[in-house]
């Protein structure tokens, strides 16, 4: 904004000042004098201000009078003639206030809550008391409110707007609001994305107090967006009542601009601005446009243009060429260079000013890819779910935002969906600082009721919604990408044909889908790039783990764009200490419950242990499957979700960050960066366990999505063990790196042979002078492995002769693979819990991993870590477990299998104990099958018969023949959880 001062300087005689100031000379002092001048200078300063049309503002912040509606009568009962009973401060929300209704167990929420068990199970009844409530679903908010809610603030518009357009300006209220001033009411407006904008000019007189009356309700009513959207659900945000945001009067010249938006074009050296003016009558005005960088080294101001113009009355579309010059700067990952455009209307003494911030950038898609600025460019992307526990809703503020967006581009993202919700103008101004690539949605997941395409109301409120968050944020440079919404239902693929038409016919500046949708879904043809799901996962279920397959196969049909649909989902044990963080309106009682389960079943001081071994778990899923991603031809991109947790849907704990994108304590940003950033060094490795009479051979490749090719880098690498000792080192080969993925650099091959007892090594690839560095461990036992028996008696089952052996003080090893009864309801899979075991209704697997102490002297002759690694999958993946509910509370067994959270049992498959006499060992891994291929397992048999042949097999706990007997022929009987209003997409398939 700018402001011209004019100072006449021309000698005022005493009587005139004695005159204007109605005051004598000689009766006041010369300080006096200079004061009431300043102030005369002031109201002229005042009046020129207001003559030149300055846009003004001012906030609306702080106390207003409140009060709640539960019955819906305000409207006729004409609360807005009023004062309302109660208080409230704004901006923020009703639950932030602490303002609505306790939480009960008869709370009507919106969301779908499809495990009922929480309402009829008999350990849930404490959380269902009234005053102790506590949520395994989602959050517990402190305050609950759904309905309408009055809000309402004296004003005195100042009285230099006298001739302007006077607005009320509402950022993120939620969700339908209907304003009156001065009992007179100037409609209504619904927008989860934009903020609500009511037009005083005709009821306010400037100089005069007027009084403003806003009704909020947040019901969903004919207009149903989906109750699981994350616009609006209780698994994410929750559904509030209130003003988050900017409230503001705002004033402007009545000649003014409606709308400016600009449209980069690069290869001209221009950009296009096209600018909206509203009139009230005919006039003529000029247009002068300018723009300067702001945040890059480099400065750079362009010169300004100027263009007089007709305006008539109403709405007037203009359009004006910017020339940028040779040496514009481009916004992109690597350089986010900005510019602040400066809009100038002047008509008569009037004048309106407008700043709007771009980014010369160009988001296009050639093939199979995205290019920006002419660089192909592979997306790194996480969705963003609306998780904010301390508020309840996104941040209002950049600096929060660019706190996330700088996160995400340490764990080495590029960037970010949002999903079934729009971020706030906050997000947008943060991204483009920080030089991060945006989709934003359609506030709607419209399934689970609302159907698409069908007619319904949300056909055209999803339409309108798009249009207006274009027109709020479509001039931010990270703005690249739309898509209208989650996983619809009903006829919408051509509904979606038609969003996808209308976009790209109306706005070149970034990119179109449909829908980002899971696997079942069907593919939209008019997409120009498509988010789904199917090409992603790892097969670890029914083969053991490598890394040379990739998923050209499932994605070499598509012609467009192939975008991941919600990578990952690998699931990690809850970590209680995080407890502590939720300060805010929501409370992790979910995590509470979760505890007194850990607790109740004798496992409470193990809950970190948990927590960080299956977090390892995790972090080795999502190394895989982002590398299996990376070694794909033609994959444009993947979106995890997420990066951090996800408090909803039944608890989903999928992130290496926790919801409030702090680290966990197993991964960390320079550690996840090995597999994900914009450089990533790639091993195909045929499988990750040896013997010593083999070679170990890895080709070498690398995907680069770097800002320009690596010119003559030299690719080294290096093979020791976990102590530093160096087995192999030297160079893979130097080449120039262009940018894309399956580069080939070379080959890695060593010899086993001198490696005489089972080793853990790892392959480490460094691309020189760069920071791409990846490794990966594999596993060297011997090719010969004598099985020594020794004094230990081996069965199936507790036999005649293994009691009598324990009798006699003896030693007794169970292989009991596949003949375990009790605990033969858990479903145990190398992977963890997928999403979570409630909001997918006890689907297997249903651990997180194992637990194990390393330092046991079993594992002298097994090399392990605390947690499980790839060698264990040839003993982990599909083998059954052994439930321990019956054994002393403080029993702990050698290997321990993490269970859901849900229920917390305490299994394993591997226990040593006291029985009778003697000394027991029993298993539930398969152990003995196939040893010549089965060279872990085979290992494994020779580490535990050498323990317990050895001095160090000293069990502590006792256990009676009984209840071991008990694991053959128990039954615990399976977990049901799902009721008959799950979604289809959620129900489990039952014979």
């Amino acid at each position: 904004m700018y402001l011209y001062i004019f100072l006449f300087t021309k000698p005022l005689k005493s009587s005139t000042l004695a005159a204007d100031f109605k005051i004598e000379m000689k009766n006041i002092s010369i300080l006096y004098i200079m004061k009431q001048l300043l102030v005369s200078i002031a109201i002229v300063f005042a009046s020129i201000l207001t003559a030149t049309g300055q846009n003004h503002s001012f906030s609306l912040s702080g106390k207003w009078n409140f009060q709640i509606d539960r019955e819906d009568i305000g409207t006729k009962e004409q609360w807005f003639k009023k004062s309302l009973d109660d208080q409230i401060n704004l901006p923020g929300s009703m639950p932030e206030k602490l303002k609505g209704d306790e939480v009960t167990a008869r709370t009507r929420w919106t969301g779908s809550l499809y495990d009922s068990s929480y309402y009829f199970n008999p350990y849930m009844e404490k959380y269902r008391i009234e005053g102790q409530v506590k949520l395994p679903f989602f959050l517990t908010p402190d305050k609950h409110y759904v309905g309408v809610a009055w809000y309402q603030k004296k004003v005195t518009i100042p009285s230099n707007w006298r001739g302007e357009r006077i607005t009320l300006f509402l950022e993120r209220p939620h969700i339908e609001t209907t304003v009156w001033v001065n009992q007179q009411k100037l409609g209504m407006q619904n927008s989860l994305c934009v903020p609500h904008v009511y037009d005083l000019t005709s009821a306010v007189t400037p100089g005069k107090t007027c009084l403003i009356t806003i009704r909020i309700d947040n019901r969903i009513k004919e207009i149903n967006v989906g109750p699981d959207s994350h616009s609006i659900t209780d698994q994410t945000q929750g559904n509030w009542n209130g003003i988050v945001g900017r409230i503001e009067l705002q004033a402007t010249p009545k000649v003014h601009f409606e709308d400016i938006q600009i449209y980069p074009d690069l290869r001209n050296q221009k950009a296009l601005v096209r600018m909206n003016i509203q009139s009230a009558s005919s006039t003529k005005g000029d247009i002068t446009l300018s723009a300067e960088s702001f945040n890059a080294d480099t400065q750079h101001k362009v010169a300004p243009v100027q263009q007089s113009f007709r305006i008539r009355p109403g709405d007037n579309a203009i359009e004006m060429e910017l020339p940028m010059g040779k040496n514009f700067l481009t916004w992109d990952e690597f350089n986010p260079a900005l510019y602040k455009l400066t809009a100038k209307l002047t008509n008569g003494k009037q004048a309106d000013i407008k700043q709007v911030q771009f980014g010369m950038r160009d988001f296009k898609i050639e093939g199979k890819w995205f290019y920006v600025n002419g660089r192909k460019t592979m997306l790194r992307g996480t969705v963003e779910n609306c998780d904010f526990p301390l508020t309840g809703y996104a941040p209002m503020d950049v600096a929060s935002w660019e706190r996330v967006f700088r996160i995400c581009r340490n764990y080495g993202l590029n960037h970010m969906r949002f999903h079934s919700f729009c971020p706030p103008e906050a997000a947008f101004i943060a991204a483009d600082l920080v030089g991060f690539y945006l989709q934003p949605e359609g506030p709607s997941w419209p399934n689970h009721g609302p159907r698409l395409g069908n007619g319904q109301p949300i056909d055209k409120y999803l339409m309108d919604e798009t249009i207006a968050l274009t027109k709020e944020y479509g001039n931010y440079a990270s703005y690249c990408m739309l898509a209208c919404g989650n996983e619809p239902s009903g006829r919408w693929v051509a509904w979606v044909s038609k969003f996808v038409d209308y976009w790209k016919a109306t706005d070149p500046r970034r990119v179109y889908t449909g829908a980002s949708v899971g696997n079942s879904w069907q593919w939209q043809p008019h997409n120009e790039y498509h988010v789904k799901a199917g090409a992603r996962g790892l097969s670890w279920a029914g083969a053991r783990p490598e890394s040379k397959s990739d998923y050209r196969a499932r994605i070499d049909t598509v012609k467009q764009p192939y975008v991941s649909h919600e990578t990952g989902q690998w699931c990690v044990f809850p970590n209680f200490n995080e407890i502590r963080k939720y300060t805010g309106v929501n409370k992790a009682k979910n995590f509470e419950i979760f505890r007194d389960i850990l607790n109740d079943n004798h496992m409470g001081s193990q809950s970190y242990d948990f927590m960080m071994a299956s977090g390892k778990l995790q972090a080795l899923c999502y190394k895989h499957e982002i590398e299996k991603t990376l070694r794909t031809p033609d994959y444009a991109g993947f979106q995890l979700l997420a990066l951090n947790d996800y408090s909803g849907q039944g608890t989903a704990l999928v992130g290496v960050l926790d919801v409030f994108f702090e680290e966990k304590g197993y991964i960390n940003a320079e550690q996840f960066r090995r597999f994900c950033s914009p450089t990533v060094p790639l091993a195909r490795i045929p499988k990750f366990v040896y013997t010593n009479d083999e070679t170990f051979h890895a080709d070498i490749e690398v995907s680069h999505f770097g800002a320009a090719p690596l010119q003559g880098a030299k690719t080294s690498y290096t093979i020791k063990d976990k102590f530093g000792k160096v087995y192999a080192k030297g160079a893979v080969g130097t080449q120039t790196i262009p940018i894309g993925n399956l580069c080939a650099l070379g080959s890695v091959d060593m010899s086993l042979k001198g490696i005489d007892t089972p080793q853990k090594l790892n392959l480490e690839v460094r691309i020189e002078g760069s920071d791409a560095v990846n490794d990966w461990d594999f596993w060297v036992y011997p090719a010969q492995v004598e099985l020594t028996q020794g004094e230990v008696y081996t069965t199936d089952t507790l036999d005649a002769k293994a009691l009598s052996v324990l009798q006699e003080g003896g030693n007794v090893l169970i292989t009991a693979a596949g003949k375990i009864q009790y605990g033969k309801e858990v479903k145990q899979y190398f992977t963890p819990v997928f999403w979570n075991t409630s909001w997918f209704k006890m689907r297997p697997p249903h651990t997180t991993g194992i637990f194990l102490n390393e330092y046991h002297p079993l594992f002298r002759e097994f090399p392990t870590e605390f947690h499980s690694n790839l060698q264990w999958w040839e003993l982990l993946n599909k083998a059954q477990v052994m439930q321990f509910t019956d054994f002393p509370a403080e029993f702990q067994p050698t290997v321990q299998s993490i269970d859901t959270w849900f229920i917390s049992r305490k299994i394993g498959m591997l226990f040593e104990a006291n029985v009778l006499n003697g000394k027991l060992m029993m298993t539930s891994m398969d152990i003995t099958s196939q040893p010549e291929k089965r060279i872990v397992a085979r290992q494994m048999h020779k580490a535990i018969l050498d323990y317990m042949n050895s001095d160090a097999f000293r069990p502590s706990a006792t256990i009676t023949p009984e209840v071991i007997q008990a694991l053959f022929t128990k039954v615990a009987g399976d977990v049901k959880s799902y009721t008959k209003d799950s979604p289809d997409e959620l129900k489990p398939k039952i014979n």
